[in-house]
């Protein structure tokens, strides 16, 4: 059996269904910790020249106007002004906007085609639910969210508001980083992650497009469509985490469970170290190659935990030893210890990354063992490492046999009890002085601004649009 049949076998026993386009990248606070001396880099030329000024439309009789800009036409609140591209992809196009009411910048994205398909509206409903329970500082924030149509039959835009950030990791990966820089992205990496596994949320889709940072250095996650929890089944779909960062479990169709976050991680820590994607697999058997290549074939105890049809396939594919990590990462891709704190060396950041990027997963880091590594607990904080969790998120409506129409009306309550439950600051209502002081799992990151008293107007974010 020739090298192509046997690759075209074992993509059907793993059930490898997606494109080979789905894989490989699809984009790409300390005072004392800045990214400002590379602020060119962070500078927003993102936003420059290739988008014209849009012109603006009021709708009659309308708290919302409409703004066309290229292609893509958008109906936001009057609220936001300015609007300009700054990225998009297959689900939806990200715009940057003035705040007038909070007079600051923001994120707003339209999610495309929301209602296309099944798949579409789940990932929609799980995005915007999630949002909007988790509360974390390294954790993308969710400042409002809205719809211009009145009735469910009407509804077909879903429009989400977010911190802007000066850049994603795609982008700090290509400059010159210092250890502490390093390692204090890799630390709130990992404190976000582990307030989504204290809730039983595995991300699935880390990459460093996935992730943004300010010129202060702070960081955060975002992109929540493919989050699903670890208690909904070990043997889950390969297609969840952009190729290139697809731990070794995914690949070989076993089950997984929240350190396949770790993986990915790992993927993106090496990445800031050698300026370059680590396993740049030109598709999925190729994904596999390409690591084993550098960390060599692994044992065969791991190899009896594979499937029969896959474990036939690795075994009979050429072996490799491997590398040790002083030779895949040498002291030269490492920036000169600057620092006075002896943990912040090349021979601790190899330390840690041999211990995230282990092909089994049994044997792979936690997120908490992760934590307490030396390379990151220089920055430990038990206020931001173990933060209090979000609520638990209702994975059983995943698992239901939804049609588009009820994801639909699932989505569209979600924003109307959104819209009753939070002021125009996105800040959760309060009925009284006592359940005002309590917080709730699921207000916003801006929980924590003070109302000034316990009374509500009554109104709406969609009625309180400028």
């Amino acid at each position: 059996m020739g090298d192509t049949v046997i690759a075209v076998y074992i993509m059907l026993c793993l059930q490898w269904l997606g494109s080979s386009n789905s894989g490989g990248r699809d984009d790409c606070e300390t005072e004392a910790i800045s990214l400002d001396s590379c602020a060119s880099v962070l500078e927003p030329s993102y936003l420059e020249g290739v988008y014209p000024t849009p012109m603006a439309s009021t709708s009659a009789a309308s708290e919302f106007y409409n703004v066309d800009i290229n292609d893509t036409r958008l109906c936001v609140l009057k609220r936001y002004q300015n609007l300009r591209i700054i990225g998009s992809g297959a689900q939806g196009v990200v715009c940057a906007a003035h705040d007038t009411l909070r007079d600051e910048q923001v994120a707003i994205k339209k999610l495309s085609r929301p209602f296309q398909n099944v798949t579409h509206a789940k990932r929609a409903y799980r995005e915007f639910k999630l949002m909007n329970l988790v509360n974390h500082k390294n954790i993308i924030g969710l400042l409002n969210a809205f719809t211009p149509q009145k009735t469910l039959d009407e509804f077909s835009d879903l429009y989400i508001v977010m911190e802007l950030m000066d850049a994603n990791l795609c982008q700090v990966i290509q400059m010159d980083l210092d250890h502490e820089r390093m390692s204090y992205l890799l630390y709130q990496m990992l404190c976000g992650i582990r307030h989504l596994h204290a809730a039983g949320i595995i991300h699935r889709d880390l990459k460093p497009s996935n992730i943004v940072v300010k010129s202060d250095c702070s960081l955060k996650i975002l992109d929540f469509g493919l989050a699903r929890s670890a208690g909904d089944s070990f043997m889950m779909t390969p297609y969840v985490v952009t190729r290139y960062y697809r731990a070794p479990e995914v690949i070989l169709g076993m089950g997984y469970k929240d350190n396949v976050d770790v993986w990915s991680t790992g993927c993106i820590f090496g990445e800031m170290i050698r300026g370059s994607v680590l396993f740049p697999g030109s598709d999925h058997i190729d994904q596999w190659t390409k690591i084993v290549e550098q960390l060599g074939t692994p044992s065969p105890m791991f190899m009896r935990r594979l499937q029969s049809t896959v474990r036939n396939y690795v075994e009979n594919r050429p072996h490799f030893l491997g590398f040790p990590f002083d030779k895949l990462f040498p002291d030269e891709l490492f920036p000169a210890s600057s620092s006075s704190d002896s943990r912040l060396t090349a021979a601790q950041a190899r330390d840690l990354l041999s211990k995230m990027l282990v092909i089994d997963p049994e044997k792979r880091i936690s997120v908490d063992e992760a934590l307490k590594h030396p390379y990151v607990y220089v920055w430990f904080d038990e206020a931001e490492v173990y933060a209090p969790p979000p609520e638990q998120y209702n994975h059983s409506i995943d698992s239901r046999d939804h049609t588009v129409e009820q994801w639909k009306e699932l989505i569209f309550k979600e924003i109307m009890h959104y819209e009753q439950t939070h002021d125009e600051y996105g800040i959760k209502k309060s009925l009284n002085c006592t359940s005002a002081a309590a917080p709730s799992s699921s207000s916003s990151s801006f929980q924590n601004i003070e109302h000034g008293d316990c009374s509500t107007t009554g109104s709406t974010l969609v009625t309180n649009g400028l």
